[in-house]
């Protein structure tokens, strides 16, 4: 009897839940009520004829069966896709994931069941999580386009799972607007050395491509992380144009083999479609900086006939004659974004080798810095670690150094403001990045978030707006959301400061300090059974947390006495320990 019952098979799982339901029910308890009956009236349609079926409902969400992952998506899809047309409607998280499930009297259960459930919380409200594994079963079948988001550690999964995001065009979206200046935007160039170890240094072409065009005042460059959303795909250059509102898009590639590089590249205007420029560039490692100024000076000349190649040529400043450093330097950077020990520590491996090679490469030392403040910033090393006064000193050092490289400015703005709360000479360089590179999004973030901590919150808003219009699609739009969330709370706005760090939620539902900012915003707000939820969610994620260590964490962010004392005495009232 027990084997007929229990069945063992390969299923997709949809998992759906919807956002902020039990304020919504608090609010408005028939209202809401009345939109979930609309919900689900409308999902079970949708499940059906995509020949699935609900096997479990969770109050306000649902876990449904399909034969296989395609169908699954495309009826998770369609169920977005219905929902966004309806402009009161509830919104949906969905995670997917095809697995092994076990079937036990109608019930499902087992790992393919577990994975899609810890999936629908990664998604953004309105949108839809997937494996790597459904992703795979879809190319070629759906037209489908997500985002790398790596691979996650879920909750009681042994195992890391890949997880994507997919990208939904909405029902209704406004074009952007094009800038009145010429407007750009460089795709990742295509790796043709044939080597996967290759691929960083096209990366590191196409930034150094995007750096120097955004130092041109008179272009509007469209930042690297939006651009990089395109990487490993092949859109329409329209589309591109229409999604990051510009008129013109740089194509190429690289190909580096036996000490030679060829670069080429195309330039289109996508309103037209028309190519304007089309060439190709062949030399030796040992004068790549002169190939990239060439690109670079023939896309200027390309758009705007009336620019110089001399104005490109004293704009560009190379960062270090010697390719060695340089290239050591290219790989450190691809573990910018990491959040965990190991990647950070081969970072600054790699630095240490680039600035023993050329102590005077000051984005080696800036960049140093950067991750010196990352591992305090992701709990790796405690506030008080003796590498927090490193960093701080060689962040002066590359912010002295580096009279004319806007990007060894702005790092070094953050580091000393962030680590050292030297907030008035974080200021003077980010006005000397901006006054370089006035296109730099991650400049206007830096300064956006100083003028906020200084009080000028107006200003923030402005530089913090315009960092956005420039990049878009960044995939590291959380750290200009933690940084909003900040300056509102300094500025006593409890209530847009916990609108920002729930953004920054969206988008990492396990960032360590948003998870710590959005307590005393609820604190505040009077919200004191969410903020001890809150506690509990932190300490999970960072068992050592205490009041003592958010102080050294915080006070270089919150220099006024009022603003760091409502954010302790916010965590506080929640239940953090002292110590």
């Amino acid at each position: 009897m027990g084997a007929e019952r229990e069945q063992r098979r390969l299923a997709a799982i949809l998992v759906a839940d919807v956002v902020g339901y039990s304020s919504q029910i608090g609010a408005d308890e028939a209202g809401a009520l009345a939109r979930l009956r609309s919900v689900r009236d409308m999902t079970d349609g949708l499940i059906a004829e995509h020949q699935g079926r609900v096997f479990k409902t969770t109050g306000d969400g649902f876990l449904a069966e399909f034969p296989s992952a395609v169908q699954a998506l495309r009826c998770a899809i369609a169920i977005q896709t219905g929902l966004g047309k309806q402009a009161d409607s509830l919104k949906l998280r969905l995670g997917l994931h095809q697995g092994d499930v076990v079937a036990r009297d109608g019930d499902l259960l087992g790992d393919g069941v577990n994975i899609a459930a810890r999936l629908e919380p990664l998604a953004e409200a309105g949108g839809i999580c997937i494996s790597a594994r459904v992703r795979e079963d879809a190319i070629g079948k759906i037209a489908l386009d997500t985002l790398d988001m790596g691979e996650q550690r879920l909750k009681n999964i042994d195992r890391p799972i890949r997880v994507y995001r997919v990208r939904l065009e909405p029902a209704e979206r406004a074009a952007l607007a094009l800038p009145d200046k010429p407007s750009i935007a460089v795709l990742p160039f295509l790796n043709m050395s044939g080597d996967p170890e290759q691929e960083y240094f096209a990366d590191g072409m196409v930034e150094e491509i995007i750096t120097a065009l955004s130092r041109v005042r008179w272009f509007f460059v469209i930042a690297r992380n939006s651009s990089f959303a395109y990487k490993g795909k092949s859109p329409d250059v329209r589309q591109v144009a229409r999604e990051l509102g510009v008129r013109y898009v740089l194509e190429g590639s690289v190909r580096k083999a036996a000490g030679r590089v060829r670069i080429t590249g195309q330039l289109v205007d996508a309103l037209t479609g028309a190519h304007i420029w089309a060439n190709r560039f062949d030399g030796t490692l040992e004068d790549v900086f002169d190939l990239q100024d060439r690109v670079t000076a023939s896309v200027v000349a390309a758009i705007e006939p009336k620019l110089r190649a001399a104005e490109i040529e004293r704009a560009w400043r190379k960062p270090t004659e010697n390719l060695q450093a340089y290239d050591l330097v290219l790989r450190a950077q691809a573990h910018l974004h990491a959040r965990t020990r190991e990647p950070i520590e081969e970072a600054l491996r790699l630095l240490d080798q680039a600035i023993a090679i050329d102590p005077d490469y000051m984005r080696a030392v800036a960049l140093k810095a950067r991750m010196f403040q990352l591992r305090r910033v992701w709990g790796i090393v405690l506030p008080d670690h003796p590498s927090i006064t490193e960093a701080a000193r060689l962040a002066r050092l590359a912010g002295e150094e580096a009279r004319d490289d806007p990007e060894v400015l702005w790092m070094a703005a953050l580091t000393i403001t962030v680590v050292g709360g030297d907030h008035t000479g974080g200021l003077s360089l980010i006005e000397r990045s901006l006054a370089l590179n006035p296109n730099s999004a991650d400049a206007l973030m830096v300064g956006g978030a100083i003028h906020g901590l200084r009080g000028d919150v107006g200003t923030a808003v402005s530089l913090m707006d315009l960092a956005f219009r420039l990049n878009p699609m960044s995939l590291e739009a959380h750290t200009l959301q933690i940084f909003r969330c900040y300056v509102h709370f300094a500025s006593g706005q409890y209530g847009p400061a916990l609108e920002w760090a729930e953004k920054a939620l969206l988008q990492l539902p396990d960032l360590l300090p948003v998870l710590r900012a959005r307590i005393p915003c609820l604190s505040m707000l009077g919200r004191a059974e969410e903020a001890r939820a809150g506690v509990t969610r932190l300490l999970a994620g960072r068992p050592a947390e205490t009041i003592s260590i958010a102080r050294a964490l915080m006070k270089t962010i919150f220099l006024t006495p009022g603003s760091l004392n409502a954010f302790l005495d916010g965590l506080r009232r929640a239940g953090l320990p002292e110590a």
